[in-house]
């Protein structure tokens, strides 16, 4: 019996069922559209939906059927996008920043755009939690703080604050607009923190017209050093209390300079040594640096440690220059921001570059800048590492510092004095009559050659210290360094008459006004072209000899240049 048949029966059967279910569900969902088409025809229905807000034009043109299709508006609260003015630091350089925010609904969000680093991503969770911890409420809908201008990379916790001040006007929570620049960070209990960088960021804003701060206690008086009202809070719910009116905060004052600290090394402590005296006098009042060379213990460096006491005091523009990179390396005493006397910084042998030129990520200032506007001393400079002393080349030439980073360049103010103490030997003694010298000579010549030919050739003054005679011990006249120190600044105001500017020293003249304000005689003219030809002097030697002699002369009250003066300069320019 062939069974094929009645298999092939059932299964026409079961397509054709499937085909008839098929054509069912077609028809109902047919009859379904024709509904929901009679529906919409219907001229009583208005349709609502949620797409984006249209504008009055547009909603004026959008009709189907002539029915006009309305959107629901967004609240005020969440229209609003609200601005808060902030400031950048790169290096010394600044530029206003406009924090925007706005508050949009949505699923809950806080974002952070406009190039912020990895710093200011991590402000979202300190501003959420300062927010709700000072009594607020941290909207729940997308919160978007955009950082503008968006072009270049935004560093550092200085946005906290204008960022928990936008969040808080564009929810509504905060009425009153805050038209100062605000810098600081908040803690997670709304506590306001110091920052650094706040001298140049709060002296940029009100060089754009801005007349009011808001910062932290502690950076209170490097922002009232600015001329602005600096209006210092300790806490965020205190920053609105005072923007609502509620509690009325005066401006912090202007903060005086420290008192000028006693002198750690007169030149009335140091027996004999007249000639490294006549030199430091000279390095104090033209900015010429200087290279002490003598055996151990024969008063290196007590002659460097008096040089603060000969240096001239401050100026008003020299202290603010100096006081600015302190703020950016955050070394600002809060009491007293402004400097008062020019710095002396005494960094040890084993620094690395980092620490000498400066660097890091981001880049922070080294001892170069943190000298600035005054002087650095090395001592035992030929054990710093040979790498690091050939760093000083450029901040020695050029009175600045350009570090280079994958984000950016950052630029420093180094205009210091360099003042440097070594030994002539390892061992110390060669070339004392005190001492015999166990160094072979392969070694001694090793041991100077630590500083290499370009950076020596960078150093004015090259004075040997010898070792001080018994007899000069007991020697009761001596000059004092306020005497010395009256000399110096005599110099100096010659030289301010000669340049119009205070800040500049000889050691400052182009090669131009060298031809200007370095006139010599024939006689001086050989004198110089024989040193030029039997020494060896490179141009920058030439020039340099030139310099020294120039604050020579205006030691003495002369105008121009005299065969002894450029004679003194030859014999302090002699090698270690």
């Amino acid at each position: 019996m062939d069974r094929t048949v009645p298999s092939r029966a059932r299964t026409a059967r079961s397509q054709a069922r499937r085909g008839s279910r098929w054509r069912r569900e077609a028809g109902s969902r047919a009859r379904g559209r024709r509904g929901r088409g009679r529906l919409a025809s219907s001229t009583n229905l208005v349709c609502q939906y949620r797409p984006k807000v249209l504008s009055p034009c547009a909603r004026a043109a959008t009709s189907v059927r002539g029915i006009a299709i309305t959107a629901p508006e967004r609240p005020d609260a969440a229209r609003s996008v609200a601005r808060v003015i902030a400031c950048a630091l790169w290096g010394l350089e600044t530029a206003l920043v406009t924090v925007e925010v706005d508050v949009a609904n949505g699923l809950p969000a806080f974002v952070v755009v406009g190039l912020p680093d990895k710093a200011i991503q991590e402000s979202r969770e300190r501003v959420r939690a300062a927010i709700r911890n000072s009594g607020f409420e941290f909207p729940l809908r997308r919160v978007t703080v955009n950082l503008a201008p968006a072009e270049r990379k935004k560093e550092g916790t200085g946005f906290d604050l204008a960022i928990a001040l936008g969040i808080l006007c564009a929810s509504g929570q905060l009425k009153a607009k805050p038209d100062a620049v605000c810098v600081g960070e908040v803690a997670l209990d709304g506590a306001l923190r110091s920052v650094r960088g706040v001298m140049p960021r709060v002296r940029h804003a009100a060089a754009r017209g801005v007349s009011d701060a808001i910062v932290a206690h502690a950076n209170a008086g490097e922002a009232a050093a600015c001329g602005v009202s600096a209006f210092a809070f300790g806490s965020l719910r205190e920053v609105v209390e005072h923007l609502e009116g509620r509690i009325r905060v005066p401006p912090a004052s202007i903060p005086e300079r420290a008192a000028v600290s006693t002198v750690a090394v007169d030149l009335a402590e140091i027996a004999g040594q007249e000639t490294p005296k006549r030199a430091l006098e000279i390095a104090a009042a033209g900015g010429h640096n200087v290279l002490f060379v003598g055996p151990p213990g024969t008063g290196k460096t007590m002659l460097a440690r008096a040089l603060p006491s000969l240096l001239p005091p401050l100026e008003d523009d020299e202290a603010i220059a100096a006081s600015v990179v302190h703020s950016v390396a955050g070394l600002v005493d809060p009491r007293h921001p402004v400097l008062a006397t020019r710095p002396f910084r005494a960094p040890h042998h084993t620094a690395s570059h980092l620490a000498l030129v400066g660097g890091g990520s981001p880049p922070r200032p080294g001892e170069v800048s943190l000298a600035h506007c005054g002087a650095l001393f090395l001592d035992e400079i030929a054990e710093f590492a040979p790498a690091v002393l050939d760093t000083l080349r450029e901040p020695l030439e050029e009175r600045s510092i350009t570090i280079s980073r994958a984000g950016g360049a950052a630029t420093y103010p180094a205009r210091f004095l360099l003042v440097a103490a070594m030994n002539p030997c390892p061992c110390g003694h060669w070339g004392d009559a005190g001492a015999e010298c166990r160094c072979l000579p392969e070694t001694v010549e090793r041991y100077r050659g630590r500083l290499s030919g370009p950076l020596l050739d960078r150093i004015d003054l090259r004075v040997h210290v010898p070792r001080v005679p018994y007899e000069r011990l007991r020697e009761q006249s001596r000059e004092s360094s306020a005497i010395v120190r009256a000399r110096v600044i005599a110099a100096r105001e010659r030289m301010r008459t000669r340049f119009g500017v205070s800040s500049r020293g000889n050691a400052d003249l182009t090669v131009s006004e060298l031809g200007r304000f370095c006139r010599i005689d024939p006689e001086t003219e050989q004198l110089l072209a024989e040193a030029v030809r039997g020494r060896r002097l490179s141009v920058r030697g030439y020039h340099r000899v030139l310099r020294v002699a120039r604050t020579i002369a205006d030691l003495a009250g002369n105008d121009d240049l005299r065969s002894e003066d450029v004679a003194l300069a030859l014999l302090l320019r002699s090698d270690p």
